[in-house]
C-alpha cells in the first residue's frame, strides 16, 4: 500500500500537506491582499535561517488527495497561493488545473531550484543560494523575491536581477530574524537602487499566519 500511495504522490494526485489555511497575503506585490494558503511538505534547499522548517522532511506530513486539498480551498478565497517548503519537488500540474477548473487565481512561492510544472497566475521566484533555479524559471517568473540576511545578499541580488524578464517585479525583503540590522541597509540600497521595491513580512508584524 506504501508503494501505490508513492506513486500516487509522484504523479501528483496525492501531495504531502503541511497544512492550509485562510489569510492575508504578507509579502511581495500581493501584500494585503486575503488569500487560501496551501502549505507543501518536502524541502531539500536547507536555508539555515528558514522560519518553516518543519516542512522539509515530506514523510512528516500526510500524502492528502487533491480532490479534498480543491474542496477546501474553494471555500474560502478566490486567490490560492501554493508554498512550502518547495511546492516545485512535486508534480503541481493536477492541482493546479483543478484549482483553475474551479475559476481560482493560482499563486506559487518557490525557489525555483526543481522543473517548473503547472499552471500559473503569478510565480513569486525565491532563489537561493544553496540551490540554483532552473534557467526555465527566470523568464515565467512575476517577482524576483531576494532574502537578505547580510551584506552580501545584495550581490545575490544583482546576479539574479540580470536573469529575469524586464517585466519582473524586484524585492529585496529582510530575513525576519535579523531585520533590525537589514532593514537600514535595504532602504538605503534601494534608495540608490529604485529598481528594486522593499517587501516585509507584514503578516508577523499584524501577528498572523
Amino acid at each position: 500500500m506504501k508503494q501505490e500511495l508513492q506513486q500516487l504522490v509522484d504523479r501528483g494526485e496525492f501531495l504531502p500537506l503541511m497544512e492550509e489555511f485562510y489569510t492575508i497575503q504578507g509579502e511581495g506585490y500581493y501584500k494585503g491582499t486575503a488569500a487560501y494558503f496551501i502549505r507543501i511538505g518536502g524541502c531539500d534547499v536547507g536555508c539555515h535561517w528558514c522560519d518553516v522548517k518543519e516542512s522539509w522532511n515530506a514523510d512528516l506530513h500526510p500524502p492528502t488527495k487533491i480532490s479534498k486539498i480543491v474542496g477546501n480551498a474553494v471555500k474560502y478565497s478566490d486567490t490560492i497561493v501554493v508554498t512550502g517548503g518547495e511546492p516545485l519537488t512535486w508534480d503541481m500540474t493536477l492541482l493546479t488545473s483543478q484549482l483553475k477548473a474551479n475559476g481560482l487565481k493560482v499563486h506559487i512561492e518557490t525557489s525555483g531550484a526543481y522543473k517548473l510544472t503547472g499552471t500559473w497566475d503569478w510565480i513569486c521566484l525565491s532563489p537561493k543560494k544553496l540551490k540554483s533555479p532552473t534557467n526555465e524559471i527566470y523568464l515565467k517568473a512575476d517577482e524576483l523575491k531576494i532574502i537578505v540576511y547580510n551584506m552580501n545578499d545584495f550581490k545575490f541580488a544583482e546576479e539574479q536581477a540580470s536573469k529575469v524578464s524586464d517585466k519582473c517585479i524586484l524585492y529585496l525583503q529582510p530575513e525576519w530574524s535579523n531585520r533590525d540590522k537589514m532593514i537600514p541597509e535595504i532602504v538605503d540600497y534601494v534608495m540608490k537602487n529604485p529598481k528594486w521595491k522593499v517587501s516585509l513580512q507584514t503578516h508577523k508584524y499584524l501577528n498572523i499566519p
